[in-house]
C-alpha cells in the first residue's frame, strides 16, 4: 500500500488466514476496497514446487491488479 500512495503500483499477496488483518490495515491506511490477492494458508509446510504451483496460479490475478493500478482503476 505504502508504493501505490507513493504512485507505484503494488500487488499485496496474503495467506487467507489474514485477511481480516488486512483488511483492517487497508482501512487504516485509507483505502478499505484495496484489492488483495489470496492463497490459502499455510505456506510453512508447502514444498518449494508446491509453493511455485500456488504463485503459479496467482500469475493471472497479479497482473490485472498491477495493470489496474496502472491505469489509476480502482481495484
Amino acid at each position: 500500500m505504502l508504493f501505490e500512495k507513493a504512485g507505484i503500483p503494488a500487488v499485496a499477496i496474503i495467506t487467507d488466514a489474514f485477511e481480516t488483518t488486512a483488511r483492517e490495515m487497508a482501512s487504516l491506511w485509507g483505502v478499505p476496497d484495496y484489492g488483495f490477492v489470496q492463497m490459502p494458508h499455510p505456506l510453512g509446510s508447502l514444498t518449494d514446487a508446491q509453493l511455485d504451483a500456488r504463485a503459479e496460479a496467482l500469475v493471472d490475478e497479479v497482473t490485472r491488479l498491477l495493470m489496474a493500478a496502472g491505469r489509476g482503476e480502482l481495484r
